[in-house]
């Protein structure tokens, strides 16, 4: 008999022995009785009522058929029933012209992956280089300020996500499509560990070496990469794809896969000439702030923070509306990490956090960020309407910028002079982002998203109670959490416009972050090759 079990505790130094100790608890059975077992899942349990921290397990076991009279009532213990899985083989026509996928980051790959892997031999276009290209590029940027349009932290093969934390936390219950991508990542290389990890987590060293590995895979199955192609045109018969046009080089298709992300915002102008339905959608605005890695671990470990079987804590901030202030929370958390500029335009400036595998560094970052409706932007000026968001977008990180300096040198605060509205006299030599100046803030954001971030981030910070907010620095402005605009999509995935079209990813508006957009590429493939099925 095989049984699903939850809410299983283990010490931080579990062996084999901890798990079986724990079962045996929890099921109210003999040692014996338990016959094999799995982790499926593993997550920290650091809440200060405990005395100290725990690892909280869901395993499958299997066990004597004689205990299941005897098992506890309790929707922690599920017995598993056995279905039959059938595999589907897809039978389909391989069409005459090879698909085209468009965008190289993690919506992108895996479409890429999944039709290499039954023999279609897509073309990937990617306007940037590739992964190890890219490294020496960025920290050039981070050095001197030097930019280059279509190669840097945004742009490139990995996409967004390859200057990041390499977060591998996803919202989506997709698990099939989760395991599958989770499975590849391991196959080229990243710890079998990230499988059961409640709040897995690759970093930026580590996934430059899997990337690679996975655009191998890609080729040697078929599959083709052109690296720093921009793709200037989609054509159509009518409502159907035709083909595309990439730095003057014409490909033949009647299937697109789009991944181009959500910082290709000339692919948005693109669509919006070519009349494919899209829509605005909301999306958030903000600061990225940072403070002391050591004070965040004792604000979520106590007395145990620098335990050895304790990472680098994180956390996760909100704050409700209240007294004219909009809501406010924190996004995309790097422990021990570094806050990042990053530029897809000259004249523009973002930020982002990132950080390496061992997130051993000084200090921990986080987003601090305000939602923004489409009514916020509607009457702003745009060739498309729909596009408005883009503009807002723009607008901020022009004058981020300018803030800046002009040299793409980022604009920080000590936080208590941005909560006085303050220009601060110098900031910590040891500042995780040294391209950074002090800058004034006013002008960036609008004074809603102003207002509201000076009203709850000080009450979000007390909430981790050994935070000293006089240590805590901000940027400006984090812009680039999720798109403005989404590409819409009929029931079988397709543009809900135009056929052979299958938008996917962030840049779609179908996805945050790199599980979901993986997740979303996957499904975006699988679409395709369903309309390729013989009847």
């Amino acid at each position: 008999m095989k049984l699903i079990i939850r809410q299983v505790e283990v010490p931080l130094e579990y062996g084999k022995t901890d798990i079986i100790a724990g079962l045996v608890k929890k099921l109210r059975c003999r040692s014996e009785d338990i016959k094999s077992h799995e982790v499926f899942r593993r997550s920290l349990d650091a809440r200060p009522r405990r005395p100290a921290p725990v690892f909280i397990l869901q395993i499958e076991a299997e066990v004597s058929d004689q205990i299941k009279k005897n098992l506890p009532h309790t929707r922690d213990i599920e017995i598993l029933k056995q279905i039959p899985v059938e595999e589907k083989v897809p039978q389909f026509i391989i069409p005459e012209h090879r698909p085209v996928v468009v965008g190289a980051g993690p919506a992108g790959l895996m479409a890429a992956y999944h039709l290499a892997m039954l023999g279609l031999k897509p073309i990937v276009i990617e306007r940037g280089a590739k992964a190890e290209d890219r490294r020496e590029v960025v920290d050039e940027f981070w050095r001197s300020g030097r930019f280059m349009q279509e190669n840097n932290a945004l742009y490139g093969e990995g996409g967004a996500g390859l200057f990041s934390d390499g977060k591998l936390t996803a919202r989506s219950k997709d698990r099939p499509r989760i395991k599958l991508f989770f499975e590849t990542l391991i196959q080229c290389g990243a710890p079998p560990e990230i499988t059961i990890d409640s709040e897995p987590h690759l970093g930026s060293d580590v996934l430059l070496e899997i990337v690679p590995k996975l655009r191998q895979i890609i080729e040697k199955r078929g599959g083709e990469f052109r690296f720093k192609m921009r793709l200037e045109h989609i054509l159509f018969d009518g409502n159907r794809v035709n083909s595309v046009v990439a730095s003057g080089e014409k490909f033949k298709t009647r299937h697109v896969i789009l991944a181009t992300g959500h910082s290709a915002r000339d692919i948005y102008q693109l669509l919006a000439e070519a009349g494919v339905a899209m829509e605005a959608k909301p999306f958030a605005v903000g600061v990225r702030l940072e403070v002391p890695q050591q004070q965040i671990d004792r604000s979520q470990y106590g007395e145990f923070a620098g335990h050895p079987h304790l990472k680098a804590a994180n956390f996760k901030l909100t704050r409700k509306p209240e007294n004219g202030a909009r809501a406010c929370y924190s996004f995309c958390m790097c422990p021990g990490g570094l806050v990042i500029a990053c530029a897809s335009e000259p004249g523009m400036l973002t930020t982002n956090g990132m950080s390496y595998s061992a997130r051993s560094g000084h200090w921990g970052n986080a987003a601090f960020i305000v939602p923004i409706n489409p009514e916020d932007f509607a009457d702003s000026a745009a060739p498309h309407t729909v596009l408005a968001g883009l503009k807002m977008q723009q607008q901020i990180e022009t004058a981020a910028f300018n803030a800046g300096g002009g040299s793409f040198m980022v604009p920080a605060a000590r936080l208590s002079d941005f909560l006085n509205d303050r220009i601060s006299r110098d900031l910590p030599g040891n500042r995780s982002c040294r391209m950074s100046r002090p800058g004034d803030f006013k002008g960036i954001l609008p004074d809603y998203v102003m207002q509201t971030l000076k009203s709850a981030i000080p009450p979000m910070l007390r909430e981790l109670n050994k935070v000293n907010a006089d240590d805590a620095l901000v940027y400006a402005a984090e812009t680039r959490s999720s798109s403005p605009v989404r590409v819409l999509r009929d029931e079988n995935g397709c543009s809900a416009s135009h056929q052979g079209l299958y938008p996917a990813g962030e840049g779609a508006g179908y996805a945050g972050g790199i599980v979901s957009s993986a997740v979303d590429g996957l499904r975006a493939a699988e679409m395709l090759v369903e309309s390729l099925e013989k009847p």
